[in-house]
């Protein structure tokens, strides 16, 4: 009996999993590399020294919230890897369209920083933060359509992975819309998505 190759290739979610997790430290330490000291010789006062770490705020919220953004799609990928038995090829290279996005998110971080009050700018990054859901929801309809995922799995979590994905999307989605009126409105109501999304749930978890 002939074996296909496109049958047996891409099967390993641990491989899977070292590959992304080394995409997501590199994306992660190229944000923060666009944060430079100022330079010495400028800097002959304690204000002037004060004025010049004001002028790089831009970049610095911009690194928070791009390493706040790249936590949360990790945290959400391992999720659906932890529930999957194997993987296929076809699934592979659903993640390879993900890690795209990731590897991606410090050029749009960049732009948007140096840009912050351009709507191209915003939507720029917007848009890399929709590739990155629209790739993570894809990966996981592609693991559930070719039962990957594995056995006595509650029949709610699937749905659940599903609904968090969409959710997250149409609150992005909307504070993209915001920079009709304002940039500043859509960066704000992004990090608040955010923080609901990276903080939030540890605090209602230990109020119960």
């Amino acid at each position: 009996m002939t074996t296909f190759y496109n049958r047996i290739a891409g099967q390993s979610v641990e491989r899977l999993a070292a590959l992304s997790d080394g995409i997501f430290a590199v994306a992660m330490t190229l944000l923060v590399l666009d944060l430079h000291v100022p330079v010495s010789e400028a800097i002959h006062s304690e204000r002037e020294l004060w004025n010049a770490l004001l002028r790089l705020s831009p970049q610095l919220l911009m690194y928070l919230m791009s390493f706040v953004t790249l936590g949360i799609f990790w945290v959400g990928q391992q999720t659906q890897l932890n529930y999957l038995e194997r993987s296929h090829r076809s699934l592979a290279w659903t993640h390879m369209m993900f890690l795209f996005g990731v590897t991606i998110l410090p050029f749009s971080t960049r732009l948007l920083a140096e840009f912050l009050t351009s709507r191209i700018a915003l939507l720029v990054y917007w848009g890399n933060i929709f590739l990155l859901g629209l790739a993570l929801y894809l990966t996981w309809t592609c693991a559930t359509r070719l039962g990957l995922v594995k056995p006595g799995v509650a029949p709610n979590i699937p749905k659940a992975i599903e609904r968090r994905i969409v959710i997250a999307q149409s609150l992005y989605a909307f504070g993209a819309l915001l920079c009709a009126f304002d940039t500043y409105w859509s960066i704000g109501f992004i990090v608040l998505v955010q923080l609901n999304y990276a903080i939030a749930p540890r605090l209602w978890h230990r109020s119960e």
